[in-house]
C-alpha cells in the first residue's frame, strides 16, 4: 500500500518536471498534465511504408508521434443479447507505431478482434514473424459470435516492424485485403441518436461521431508510462474510452478504463453503484512501468444515465483513495 505522501525520490522527480512549480500545492501540482517526451517523428517515407505493407492509408498524430491504421472487422455481424450491434461500438481492432524516446528503435503495438478459433493460428503466425502476444482477453459478454481480443507487440525500425506485422495477418481476416469493401455510410449517426451537447456537458470531453455510435477516447496526461524505451500515450494504447450505440433514451454504453492498480476497485465500486457491469480486468502490455490495468465495462439504459456513470468511474482516476495509488 502506498504512503499519502511524497517520497523523497517523487519529489526529486517532479523538481526535474516543474522545477519552481514545486512550490505549489501537492494537490495542484498532481492535477498538471506530464509534459510529454520529444520522441522523434515518424517520416514520411515511414508512413508510406507502413501504408503499403498493410494496404491501408493510417492517420499520425503529430504531438505523440503516433501513427496509427484501425482494423475493423466489417466482414461480421454482431448481436449483443439477440440483438444487431454495429462494428464501431466496440469490435474494431487498431495497430500504432511509434519510435523509442531515443529514436533507437520502435515499436508496433496493436489490438486485434478474433474469434475464437482465429486466436491461435495469429498466435503462430505472430510468433514466426518476431512479434510478441502481450494479452488474451474478451471485452464483452451476450455477444454472438462469441468474440476475443489479443494485444500484440514488437520491437524493430518501423519499416521492418510493419512488414512483420503485415506478415503476421496477411492470412488473417484482420488483414485490410480480406475485408469487404466498406458499405454507404449510415444514413443515421450518432448525431441523430444522441443529445451530444448534453453527454458532452457530463463527462466534460468531446466525443467523435463513428457512424451511429458516439465515442469518447481519454488519455492519462498525469501518467508517464514507459514500455521497453517508448512513451505510451493516448494513441498507442494507454487511454480510457466509452461508447455509445442505440438511442437517447435506450441506449448502450461499452468500453475501457485505464487504471492504476490502485485505482482498480474505486473504479469498480462506482460502475456498480451506477448499474454499470464490469466486464473484464487485466493488463495489456508487457513490462509497462507503472503497470496498467484496464477494466471493460458494460451498461444499458438512458444515455444520459449511462454518462453520469462513466464521468463517476473517471472521477476515481488520479486521486488517492483507501486502497492506494496516486490522485490528482
Amino acid at each position: 500500500m502506498e504512503s499519502n505522501k511524497f517520497s523523497r525520490r517523487q519529489a526529486l522527480k517532479a523538481t526535474a518536471l516543474f522545477g519552481t512549480t514545486l512550490l505549489l500545492p501537492v494537490s495542484k501540482l498532481a492535477a498538471m498534465p506530464l509534459p510529454l517526451s520529444k520522441t522523434p517523428p515518424i517520416t514520411a517515407e515511414e508512413m508510406a511504408a507502413i501504408d503499403t505493407a498493410l494496404g491501408k492509408k493510417g492517420s499520425y498524430k503529430e504531438a505523440e508521434s503516433v501513427y496509427t491504421t484501425p482494423l475493423p472487422r466489417n466482414d461480421l455481424k454482431m448481436k449483443l443479447k439477440g440483438e444487431p450491434i454495429p462494428i464501431p461500438f466496440g469490435f474494431g481492432g487498431w495497430v500504432s507505431f511509434k519510435k523509442s524516446v531515443d529514436g533507437k528503435s520502435a515499436m508496433v503495438m496493436g489490438d486485434t478482434v478474433l474469434l475464437q478459433e482465429e486466436v491461435n493460428p495469429l498466435i503462430s503466425a505472430a510468433q514466426a514473424n518476431g512479434l510478441e502476444i502481450g494479452a488474451i482477453h474478451n471485452h464483452f459478454f451476450y455477444e454472438e459470435p462469441r468474440i476475443f481480443y489479443m494485444h500484440i507487440h514488437g520491437m524493430g525500425s518501423i519499416t521492418d516492424l510493419a512488414k512483420r506485422y503485415a506478415d503476421t495477418i496477411r492470412d488473417s481476416k484482420i488483414s485490410p485485403a480480406n475485408q469487404p469493401a466498406p458499405g454507404a455510410p449510415s444514413a443515421i449517426t450518432g448525431k441523430e441518436n444522441f443529445d451530444i451537447p448534453a453527454l458532452d456537458a457530463i463527462v466534460k470531453y468531446t466525443g467523435t461521431v463513428n457512424g451511429p455510435t458516439y465515442k469518447y477516447t481519454i488519455g492519462r496526461s498525469d501518467l508517464k508510462v514507459m514500455v521497453m524505451g517508448v512513451e505510451m500515450t493516448t494513441n498507442i494504447g494507454l487511454n480510457t474510452w466509452a461508447s455509445f450505440a442505440g438511442k437517447q433514451d435506450n441506449a448502450q454504453i461499452a468500453g475501457d478504463i485505464a487504471m492504476l492498480p490502485g485505482e482498480v476497485n474505486p473504479v469498480i465500486k462506482t460502475l456498480r453503484e451506477h448499474n454499470i457491469e464490469v466486464v473484464a480486468v487485466h493488463s495489456h502490455m508487457l513490462s509497462d512501468d507503472p503497470h496498467i490495468i484496464f477494466l471493460h465495462y458494460l451498461g444499458a439504459g438512458p444515455a444520459l444515465d449511462l454518462a453520469k456513470g462513466f464521468r463517476a468511474a473517471l472521477d476515481q482516476l488520479g486521486k488517492k483513495n483507501s486502497m492506494g495509488g496516486m490522485k490528482m
